[in-house]
């Protein structure tokens, strides 16, 4: 097949001289003879077309190239030079659809545009059917909280162990991200663990149940070993001395609130969480330290204590009860809590000191 003389000859006038409108339209029908013959064409001849759409594009609106873009994403033989044109385009419109879709693409292609475009462009390449660990090196590098949890539901995505230790490392403090890295069965059991150490307990409760048979029993087993530690940890006996005096020290400088208390808790600061805790609501160490490791415990000690309901669920979620604690099981524990009086919380203590005292 050889492309018409009348083409050829528009071709020319479009460049020499021709208007937008008529460059426009050259391309069109370019691109439509091109999209007629694709499956026939030889390389050499997707080259001559190739060299014809390069001249028309150059100066062509970018809503023109957006359509361009569009047509030629899905073809297995799109020109390649225009592809990588397009691909490299600032504006996200021309550049999304052979970024996200165009087999056309190398590794190569991918990186340089994943090492110096918007995070638009690293989203749209994020969007592509399957990915290499060189394309994800990157996008795990520079990409922002939304390409990093796209790309970690990306079930064609492969990771090196690098790129999955980025995206985990990403995942702190954010309950969604961890989610979705943690569902990923390419998941190395070294990963898997730092993950689900940093996650709230309703986090890991949804996990559980979202998690397909291949991962499941993988999750379980490190939750379990999560548990086991944290219990090890809780139960050794400890010296609160130290800890007392830095918390009575912040009681004195008024700098002893249920931000502090979090801060504590959030760094697995054992001694002076419960420290912190017994300050608050006037209880002594020993007696608060085997109460808080139940739901009942720790809510009624957090009323007596005034603390919020945010400070409440960020202790129960985390390692103090040594247990996972589900979404339901926080659900009950917010409504009890609303409906639990700070009065009532100190006559519980006081009761449950005094049968301590007699038993």
């Amino acid at each position: 097949m050889s492309i018409p003389q009348s083409i050829i000859a528009e071709l020319e006038d479009a460049i020499g001289k021709g208007p937008p409108e008529k460059r426009v339209e050259t391309l069109r029908r370019a691109t439509d003879l091109f999209l007629r013959e694709a499956e026939r064409l030889t390389e050499a001849q997707i080259t001559v077309f190739d060299n014809v759409l390069m001249h028309l594009i150059k100066e062509i609106e970018s809503k023109a190239k957006a359509e361009l873009s569009r047509r030629l994403a899905a073809v297995d033989k799109a020109p390649i030079e225009v592809i990588r044109y397009l691909a490299r385009d600032d504006d996200i419109t021309v550049a999304e659809p052979v970024l996200a879709r165009s087999k056309r693409l190398t590794n190569d292609d991918l990186v340089a545009v994943a090492k110096d475009q918007s995070q638009q462009h690293l989203l749209a390449i994020t969007r592509r059917s399957s990915l290499e660990e060189p394309v994800t090196d990157v996008l795990t590098s520079r990409g922002n909280r939304e390409v990093k949890y796209l790309l970690a539901g990306n079930a064609g995505a492969r990771f090196s162990e690098s790129g999955l230790a980025r995206l985990v490392d990403g995942a702190r403090n954010d309950d969604g991200l961890t989610e979705k890295i943690g569902l990923r069965i390419d998941l190395p059991p070294r990963l898997l663990r730092q993950l689900l150490s940093k996650a709230t307990a309703a986090v890991r409760a949804r996990l559980l149940a979202a998690a397909p048979a291949e991962t499941r029993a993988t999750i379980q087993q490190v939750l379990s070993q999560i548990s086991n530690e944290v219990y090890r940890e809780i139960a050794t006996p400890r010296d609160f001395s130290r800890a007392l005096e830095t918390i009575n020290c912040m009681q004195r400088q008024g700098t002893l609130n249920e931000a502090t208390l979090l801060a504590f808790a959030n760094a697995r600061s054992y001694e002076e969480t419960v420290a912190a805790l017994g300050v608050l609501c006037s209880t002594s160490v020993e007696f608060l330290e085997p109460l808080i490791t139940s739901t009942e415990g720790l809510l009624v000690t957090c009323k007596a204590a005034r603390l919020s309901w945010l400070a409440v669920k960020g202790l129960l979620e985390g390692w103090i009860l040594r247990q996972t604690i589900t979404v339901s099981e926080l659900s009950r524990a917010q409504d009890d809590y609303s409906k639990l009086s700070e009065a009532s919380a100190q006559r519980t203590l006081g009761f449950w000191k005094a049968r301590m005292v007699t038993s």
